[in-house]
């Protein structure tokens, strides 16, 4: 077959046919096809992906080739570019304008967990090839610094257009800020709800985040302030929340969802997440004990009818590498990884699906 019986607008009905798996649309139609070139048996594209840390990109892959192969012949070489765009609905935004995707990580109570798990999947992003932050909205119990081996470092100042604004720490490619940054470490926050309120907003609007695909909210446990606070400021992407297979930790996830589900908040759910799901000890790596119970996060996840994102096991290396301000998942191919690696895809994904299917937005106006 030469360069004469094919060409780009064959390819392009040739890629016509291959849907995006989530979306339900086929590429071409949702833009994701660039740059095809085409030789004498040779075929080449860019398939713009919706996030780097995309699960299902050798799906993709292999359907684009396949569809090339049932058009023309499968003696065509075809090379299948894979790249990412990551999507937002977050276009005009007055307050962090570079950021794509506000993320808040939630949880009822505190003790599941929810720094631990916000450390990890920002890092198993930041490896997939997105730009990511995370903003350590616990103002009275700050955990971050400690989780990136940051507690000695201080953010610098920058004078920008009449404005001084703050330079979040960069550790292991992921920019951070938090009150443990700004505070001795051994000292107490003692601040009423409005002053905490006030530390949040400036984490937004005075810092200099730059462009980022994901900014993750570190939020305190329960309903607070705090909580009222982010979505009055920003438009929120979506919530994740953070449990335990625990019945009491399972009844106030249930309160934790419930908020962001109000009608006056409305901020889409994007899955849960049941960390400590099961102990499974180094030497015995196929041993699971259900030491919280089983299947907590799951049965929250079907009762809300939203996404069940993951299980986090419960292993000594993760409180380690936590204590180390080295989070688990820099640590390759251990169970603890790949489940966090896993749980950031699937993250992701629902993130794409949201800006997809699901209108902006709003900033929440709380009226008395």
């Amino acid at each position: 077959m030469g360069e004469f019986t094919i060409n780009k607008e064959k390819v392009l009905l040739a890629l016509g046919t291959v849907e995006e798996p989530d979306l339900k649309k086929d590429l071409v139609t949702l833009g994701m096809v660039r740059d095809v070139e085409v030789g004498v048996n040779q075929v080449s594209f860019t398939v713009v992906l919706t996030t780097p840390a995309c699960p299902l990109k050798e799906l993709i892959r292999s359907r684009c080739i396949e569809a090339i192969h049932s058009h023309f012949s499968a003696d065509i070489d075809v090379t299948v570019n894979l790249t990412s765009d990551v999507t937002s609905t977050r276009s005009g935004a007055a307050v962090i304008p570079g950021v794509k995707n506000v993320i808040a990580i939630a949880s009822g109570k505190g003790g599941v967990g929810k720094s631990t798990v916000t450390a990890n999947l920002a890092m198993a992003l930041h490896r997939s090839g997105a730009k990511v932050g995370i903003i350590d909205a616990d103002i009275y119990g700050p955990s971050i610094p400690v989780m990136f081996g940051a507690e000695e470092m201080q953010p610098t100042i920058t004078p920008k257009d009449g404005k001084n604004y703050i330079n979040p720490i960069r550790q292991y490619g992921i920019k951070l800020i938090s009150i443990g940054f700004l505070t001795p470490p051994d000292s107490a926050v003692v601040w009423r709800g409005p002053m905490a309120s006030q530390a949040l907003k400036q984490f937004f609007g005075d810092t200099d985040w730059g462009e980022l695909d994901y900014l993750l909210i570190d939020l305190p446990p329960g309903t607070s302030d705090i909580h009222l606070t982010l979505v009055q400021t920003v438009p929120v992407t979506g919530a994740v929340i953070v449990t335990t297979p625990q019945k009491v930790a399972i009844a106030d996830a249930n309160k934790g969802l419930a908020m962001f589900r109000q009608p006056q908040i409305n901020v889409p759910i994007l899955g849960v997440i049941e960390n400590m799901a099961y102990f499974t000890p180094a030497e015995l790596p196929d041993n699971k004990y259900y030491i919280f119970g089983q299947g907590g996060g799951s049965k929250l996840a079907e009762r809300y009818d939203v996404p069940f994102l993951g299980q986090i096991p419960l292993v000594q290396s993760i409180r380690e590498a936590g204590d180390e301000g080295r989070p688990a998942v820099m640590t390759t191919e251990t169970p603890a990884s790949e489940a966090f690696r896993e749980t950031a895809e699937a993250l992701a994904q629902q993130v794409a699906i949201r800006n997809a299917k699901v209108e902006k937005t709003k900033v929440v106006e709380m009226r008395l």
